[in-house]
């Protein structure tokens, strides 16, 4: 009997505990939704609107694009092939050429602080020229493929055809930064040629028509323009087997103005994003 006088007090207390703790719960105010992140992120399409088309050497197999102080600068692919120079926008013949060595595959190329570099696609080599007399400054080495290049005004931003992009130190070559590259499906692969405009790096998608928006700070794909037909329209009758995949992106930070073409494309496309 004493044992059930000291325990039934007890056992109200816990009950009486409980069930404050349940009223107590049901108290809580409902969580809210959860705002999305950067993960949710759905990539929107961009129109654009072609301005004007241009002459573009059909012999070219580009790699990088590049326009600077209204010049206009390429750099193409294949072995015994591969060349940098100044190519006339109007013409499309080159006003001023450096060939590579027979071995070395060109790939993208960039323009920072008065110098050129000109990535290769497996030798591991980066070279660097002066801007103005094309005498070859400098090489680098690195491991991995070299696809595309540009820069933000301190360092150079490298893909690799994977879905990470790295940011390298110009008087070194060291990385400083890696940035995985992906959409609300997951990671983004065969990133190629690149340009920086406004914050945003714009990159060719290999073997696409297509151009996406990446923001440098999250890697996360924000934007994409689908140029899927457009050689159909504006060269009527070209033998699309005669050509290959769509790549070199450049942008004229003077006239505002995109210059997009591929590898043996007849043309270049001025573009303006809507």
């Amino acid at each position: 009997m004493l044992l059930n006088k000291y325990c039934k007090p007890i056992l109200i207390a816990i009950c009486i505990g409980l069930f404050i703790t349940a009223c107590t719960n049901n108290d809580k105010p409902a969580e809210s939704p959860s705002t999305p992140t950067s993960a949710d992120i759905v990539p929107v399409q961009m129109p654009y609107t072609v301005v004007k088309t241009y002459p573009h050497n059909p012999k070219s197999f580009t790699e990088g694009l590049e326009f600077h102080d209204s010049t206009l600068y390429e750099g193409t692919g294949m072995e015994k092939e591969s060349r940098m120079a100044i190519v006339s926008l109007f013409t499309g013949k080159d006003l001023k050429t450096i060939k590579l060595s027979d071995q070395f595959f060109g790939e993208g190329i960039t323009l920072l602080n008065g110098k050129i570099y000109q990535l290769t696609y497996k030798s591991g080599k980066a070279f660097v020229y002066d801007a103005k007399t094309f005498k070859k400054l400098q090489e680098f080495t690195y491991e991995g493929e070299g696809w595309g290049l540009t820069n933000d005004g301190k360092e150079i931003i490298m893909s690799n055809g994977s879905s990470k992009i790295v940011y390298r130190n110009p008087e070194t070559f060291a990385i400083t930064k890696t940035v995985e590259v992906s959409n609300e499906k997951g990671a983004v692969t065969n990133i190629n040629e690149l340009e920086l405009v406004n914050g945003f790096i714009y990159a060719n998608i290999w073997t696409t028509k297509y151009i996406i928006k990446i923001n440098p700070t999250t890697g996360k794909v924000e934007g994409y323009a689908d140029f899927a037909g457009i050689l159909e329209q504006y060269v009527p009758g070209i033998n699309t087997q005669q050509v290959d995949e769509m790549n070199g992106i450049a942008y004229d930070s003077v006239g505002k103005r995109f210059f997009i073409t591929g590898k043996y494309w007849p043309r270049v496309f001025e573009v303006k994003f809507n």
